[in-house]
């Protein structure tokens, strides 16, 4: 499969990269500072640009099969970043015939997180949760089939593939998920078809 990733010198996006060159697949990084993309590999094709320019993204997803998007908020403040990328990349899918996206948001996006530490996550993370939900209300406008990733806190945790998933609100009393579990759920639903149009709250 051709896959582009936005956000790929995150944490999440890296494991993406990492984890879909392994299985085979042809990957391109589109990232703002090449320099903080890791090693290089046959399979990898990087691609430097900004995702709020409209014509630099449409020109990168040029002949790719599906979008990956890890792209995150810089700091607490109100922004609406998120969604002018989602925009733009919602756009260019559109140009390029491309109907398939995996997205990750964040838990809290759908104030599904109960008791305390919904009340704080929705106060603390007001402004980034509401660029993520504002970003996923435009996915959802566009004639894509897409899944959208809701993971409680990150951490570096190493692979495990045994995680929890909860389609509703997040998975009972879960809190944390690895960066290199979210992407291994980002990429087996691509592969295997797999929550197509659904939005998946993931913790351990």
């Amino acid at each position: 499969m051709k896959v582009i990733v936005f956000g790929a010198t995150g944490g999440t996006g890296n494991e993406v990269i990492k984890q879909a060159l392994a299985d085979g697949h042809e990957i391109t990084a589109f990232v703002r500072n090449p320099s903080k993309l890791n090693g290089d590999h046959p399979l990898l094709t990087t691609i430097q640009g900004d995702a709020l320019n409209a014509k630099e993204v449409e020109g990168a997803l040029a002949g790719q099969e599906a979008v990956i998007s890890c792209l995150g908020s810089d700091g607490l403040k109100e922004t609406t970043v998120l969604t002018a990328m989602t925009k733009n990349i919602l756009t260019a899918m559109n140009t390029h015939h491309i109907d398939r996206i995996a997205y990750v948001a964040s838990a809290g996006i759908h104030k599904e997180i109960p008791g305390i530490q919904g009340k704080l996550a929705q106060f603390i993370l007001r402004n980034v949760l509401r660029d993520h939900r504002n970003a996923v209300e435009e996915i959802k406008k566009h004639n894509v089939r897409y899944t959208i990733a809701r993971p409680m806190q990150l951490t570096t945790q190493p692979l495990s593939k045994t995680y929890r998933q909860d389609p509703d609100s997040i998975p009972d009393k879960g809190r944390k998920i690895g960066r290199a579990d979210v992407a291994h759920f980002l990429i087996q639903s691509l592969l295997q078809e797999k929550h197509i149009n659904e939005s998946i709250g993931l913790a351990y």
